[in-house]
């Protein structure tokens, strides 16, 4: 890809947070949060008084897992995708088919008119599953996939590729920085997952080694083959998601053995999937991009142990010393609704009940957030909304925050603060190590060579639309990418 596509060395999500959900509704729309709505993983519905997820839709069956594979569809996502407009102006003749193993990284890269969005469901059936949102059944190419139990085939050793003594650009194996699966108390190669699984939800466990990025290829190339994808003059889109890549840097870190391991994996991966095209597609008759949802930041206790200033707050700490504050000064546990992305969302029914002063208890939180030496810096929803920014982390925050869903006081950590368990790490700021992800372009009509101009996530959708045709999607906020594009 870098030989013989574009390689853009400088691209940069333009918001926070730096999530999965918001993620993949940006690279699929070009525009961020504030207009896309995906305002995260979760938020609170402050019309509803609910905590909601991003793809919730309990209006649809799930077709295949159970109810732990939940009622899903791209309700929430209020524009297009590249692949929704692409079907639109070919008369829905052209084919969006999504594919990873998150239910959001499928279901938010394919958009609302999207044919079928599939995602991986463990447990004790390890089967690829989806909506009736799409569909009102499986088609029998995926009840014949998840029949031949080739999921079961990976449910095996993972050992490094090559000889561990090569892996020289991550630390040493046995830490104590990072997550253990269950039942195994060794944070070091080899990892036995068919003795294991039974500990670590089944299939599931697929999902945080290696192997689940194999199982996403495989189920592609059938995907291909069965959908007809690419074999007439309409253009096709197919989203892959290789989600395995978030699951191991989240229990084992960014400079772990074991993600280095999954990288050199994945590079073999696209080799198999570039090959694929080539021979039953055609060299040159397919554009390709890869890009990522989000960074990740090192793990606090190991940038610790190195003499790197760093912090890792546990879940509940900031939600309970707030609340302690509230009931202190204003004698009740209701005033806050939920905490979730930074964002602190005030309960304004309670308030009202009580006869409160709305001003007083966001001016406690403001104050109690200013005195913790972890965050740098808070912000009300007004400040934001109304803010003029041209640059910083405050236009990141303006970019993400979505009027109808997003919190009322907004706050930012410092550099390496992260809100997590005290093993392992994870994502969501606006520092570099969150927002500075891959974009290659690769394929037909596409420039070869490098840029280290500074280029937005949100470039991606406007530039694919030029490529294959389309107008100008009029809701991104997004820049076509002239440069890489053959004249």
């Amino acid at each position: 890809l870098v030989r013989e596509g574009f390689n853009l060395n400088n691209n940069h999500y333009n918001y926070v947070p730096t999530v999965t959900g918001p993620g993949h509704a940006s690279i699929s729309t070009g525009s961020t949060p504030k207009t896309h709505g995906i305002a995260g993983n979760n938020w609170f519905d402050k019309k509803n008084q609910k905590y909601l997820y991003c793809t919730t839709d309990l209006d649809y069956e799930n077709l295949g897992g159970t109810a732990y594979s939940a009622k899903m569809s791209p309700k929430n996502l209020l524009v297009n995708t590249f692949g929704d407009l692409n079907r639109l102006e070919n008369n829905m003749k052209s084919k969006t088919i999504s594919i990873a193993l998150k239910d959001r990284g499928s279901i938010l890269m394919g958009g609302k008119n999207a044919n079928a969005a599939y995602w991986f469901y463990g447990k004790d059936k390890g089967e690829w599953v989806s909506s009736k949102f799409y569909m009102k059944e499986l088609p029998k190419w995926v009840n014949d996939f998840n029949d031949s139990q080739i999921a079961n085939s990976y449910m095996k050793e993972w050992n490094t590729l090559y000889e561990i003594d090569l892996y020289n650009e991550s630390r040493s194996d046995n830490n104590n920085f990072e997550k253990f699966f269950k039942g195994d108390l060794s944070v070091s190669f080899p990892y036995d997952l068919d003795k294991l699984k039974d500990l670590n939800d089944g299939y599931d466990m697929l999902k945080e080694t290696p192997y689940g990025n194999n199982l996403t290829t495989d189920f592609a190339f059938t995907a291909i083959e069965n959908e007809e994808l690419g074999l007439d003059e309409f253009t096709d889109v197919l989203t892959i998601g290789y989600s395995s890549t978030d699951y191991i840097g989240h229990n084992f870190g960014v400079d772990s053995k074991e993600t280095q391991d999954t990288y050199i994996r994945l590079d073999l991966e696209i080799e198999r999937l570039l090959s694929y095209l080539d021979s039953n597609i055609g060299k040159d008759e397919y554009l390709l991009f890869l890009t990522a949802d989000h960074g990740a930041s090192k793990i606090p206790a190991y940038l610790n142990s190195i003499g790197v200033k760093s912090k890792n707050i546990e879940e509940k700490e900031l939600d309970v010393a707030l609340n302690n504050i509230l009931i202190n000064e204003f004698g009740s546990d209701k005033l806050i609704s939920k905490i979730v992305n930074n964002q602190i969302y005030i309960n304004n029914l309670a308030v009202d009940s009580l006869n409160l002063n709305y001003n007083e208890v966001e001016e406690k939180i403001i104050n109690f957030l200013n005195e913790l030496d972890f965050i740098d810096d808070v912000f009300t929803s007004e400040e934001i909304i109304n803010g003029t920014y041209e640059d910083g982390y405050e236009l990141l925050i303006q970019n993400g925050f979505n009027i109808q869903r997003s919190g009322d006081v907004i706050f930012k950590f410092h550099e390496n603060v992260i809100k997590y368990g005290n093993r392992g790490t994870t994502h969501g700021s606006g520092y570099s190590y969150d927002t500075h992800v891959p974009l290659i372009f690769f394929g037909k009509n596409i420039v070869h060579g490098q840029s280290e101009i500074r280029t937005k996530i949100t470039d991606i959708a406007p530039t694919v639309a030029k490529l294959i045709g389309l107008k100008d999607m009029i809701t991104a906020t997004g820049n076509v990418l002239d440069f890489v594009i053959q004249n």
